[in-house]
């Protein structure tokens, strides 16, 4: 989700308010076809898919299903889903693994959560602050040895350390060759935006090791409207290639996605070996409706090989206060194309299906 300048008083000031009323899910790895694919055919995709959910992520799991978790716009929880169809994920129950502390850290903004399966135990990285200080945003984790992640006990494990102590969020994990990455977005000192994109290798599912390189910093103009964001990155690897989605600027209408893309048989810890967008990849769209389309991820379709963009958007453009504020980014689900040459067409947002089409109010 898009976030605003960390360091603006009255960002916080706006915030104080009661939030208006309304998570886990990401691939252990770089998003492939599910283990278990079978020749299932892909039901047509419903949207908005799941309302009031911002920041997206499903992962389809070798157990045959889809876990689904996303920021709750009251931003006080942690929340999960799981079906075995895409679809199935609308009407899922939703329970709460975890709720934000009273007091102390972990205490607010509890934002964009993923959910990962690690060496046999499941991780939820997540984003939170501390009550007392809101703007103080972090990246921490949740550990759980059960099989079944609804199951078991959520283990708060800390903070995730990176080389500052800096407004940072929007942790996602993945492999390639046997290594394990983290990326997330982070300020850095003395650097003229708010958050860039970084990679570093893991010693474990708790542990960076090595240099934290950065990625990819706002510099276009469609990636500094409002603020100069880069964030929400998300890794598909096909073709030879490895591609990073990310969003950037405001998270109102302005907010779009970038894409960056490095060969599979480069160093991905070497910046110079990506290649960056010169324009946004996903915008929004007057004729679908579909406004700030962003923080997505990537998943497979029933038929283990459609490629699936997940997304949230909201369906006005126009809002009324702080963007924040606003609770009806619902999370979106359609097909990801690709082109001639290899790389991803995303198209543009399509419009909402016809059981989905009315607007949501706060």
């Amino acid at each position: 989700m898009s976030r605003y300048e960390p360091h603006a008083l009255d960002r916080r000031l706006m915030l104080k308010g009661a939030l208006a009323a309304g998570a886990l899910a990401a691939a252990p790895s770089v998003a492939h076809a599910a283990p278990d694919a079978t020749s299932r055919k892909a039901a047509p995709f419903v949207n908005p898919l799941v309302r009031n959910r911002a920041d997206p992520h499903i992962h389809r799991h070798s157990d045959g299903h889809y876990y689904f978790t996303a920021t709750a716009p009251e931003y006080d929880r942690i929340i999960l889903r799981r079906s075995r169809t895409l679809n199935g994920l609308a009407t899922a129950a939703e329970s709460v693994i975890w709720t934000k502390h009273a007091t102390g850290p972990m205490g607010a903004h509890i934002w964009a959560p993923e959910i990962h399966r690690i060496g046999g135990k499941w991780y939820i990285y997540f984003a939170a602050a501390p009550a007392e200080s809101v703007w103080d945003i972090r990246i921490w984790v949740l550990e759980n040895a059960n099989r079944d992640p609804f199951k078991g006990t959520w283990v708060e494990r800390g903070q995730l350390k990176t080389a500052w102590e800096t407004f940072s969020l929007d942790a996602t994990t993945f492999t390639h060759r046997g290594t394990r990455y983290l990326s997330w977005a982070q300020h850095e000192p003395g650097m003229d935006n708010n958050t860039a994109i970084w990679l570093s290798k893991m010693a474990d599912p708790l542990t960076l090791t090595g240099p934290q390189v950065r990625l990819t910093t706002p510099e276009y103009d469609w990636e500094t409207i409002g603020f100069k964001v880069n964030e929400g990155a998300s890794f598909i690897k096909r073709n030879g290639r490895i591609f990073m989605s990310y969003s950037a600027s405001a998270t109102d209408h302005n907010y779009c996605m970038g894409l960056l893309t490095v060969d599979a048989d480069a160093d991905l810890m070497n910046p110079a070996n990506w290649s960056k967008s010169p324009t946004p990849v996903f915008t929004s769209n007057d004729t679908t409706k579909q406004y700030g389309p962003g923080h997505n991820c990537f998943t497979v379709a029933e038929d283990g090989r459609t490629d699936v963009l997940v997304y949230h958007a909201r369906q006005y453009k126009e809002i009324v206060g702080d963007p924040l504020n606003d609770p009806n980014r619902h999370t979106r689900v359609q097909k990801l194309g690709w082109k001639p040459d290899g790389t991803p067409d995303f198209g543009i947002p399509v419009a909402d299906t016809a059981a989905g089409s009315a607007k949501e109010s706060a």
